[in-house]
């Protein structure tokens, strides 16, 4: 299992994350399509070869094709959006937000998937990537079609954890041994 072999290459000073990993993908309450495709977007979005290696196998295998087609399209459209949107809160000339994106967002639209899921994956990958402005966005869409809390902060425990076993792990793999 991809996700014994995650914990098992760990190092012993992130004991805590082995833990974490386990409760947060492998004892989530989350249904299938929502727990995998959170977890495929978030391993794109750390960039990490080693986390995608290990975690894209097993989302695959819970995954219907348009939903591993859409986290994966959660993951690209995030990537570019975050910045994008990132960049807009943190200028202080505000008339930059007035301005057309003229980018195209046709996925965000369309996924392919249960919008509500789609939104998921994306509010995950943004908190990953750390644009607040899509954070909020994703979050009160969430919010409005009856998603509960607990679910959100489901996608967030995964985030920041398949997120910190990706520094940890490609750090270690840049050490001298």
């Amino acid at each position: 299992m991809a996700l014994d072999e995650l914990k098992a290459a760990l190092p012993d000073y992130a004991k805590d994350l082995k833990l974490n990993l386990g409760s947060v993908i492998g004892n989530s309450d989350l249904p299938e399509q929502q727990l995998w495709g959170t977890v495929l977007a978030c391993a794109m979005a750390t960039r990490s070869p080693i986390v995608l290696r290990e975690l894209e196998p097993e989302a695959k295998a819970n995954l219907k094709p348009e939903a591993y087609e859409a986290a994966k399209g959660a993951a690209a459209i995030m990537a570019m959006n975050n910045v994008y949107y990132r960049t807009l809160h943190l200028l202080s000339d505000k008339e930059y937000g007035t301005m057309r994106a003229g980018l195209r967002m046709n996925i965000i639209g369309n996924p392919g998937v249960d919008k509500v899921d789609f939104e998921l994956w994306s509010f995950a990958v943004s908190a990953i990537n750390g644009c607040g402005q899509c954070l909020d966005s994703h979050e009160g869409v969430l919010r409005k079609a009856g998603v509960d809390r607990e679910v959100v902060q489901a996608a967030v425990k995964i985030a920041a954890t398949v997120q910190a076993v990706a520094a940890v792990l490609d750090a270690e793999a840049q050490l001298p041994r």
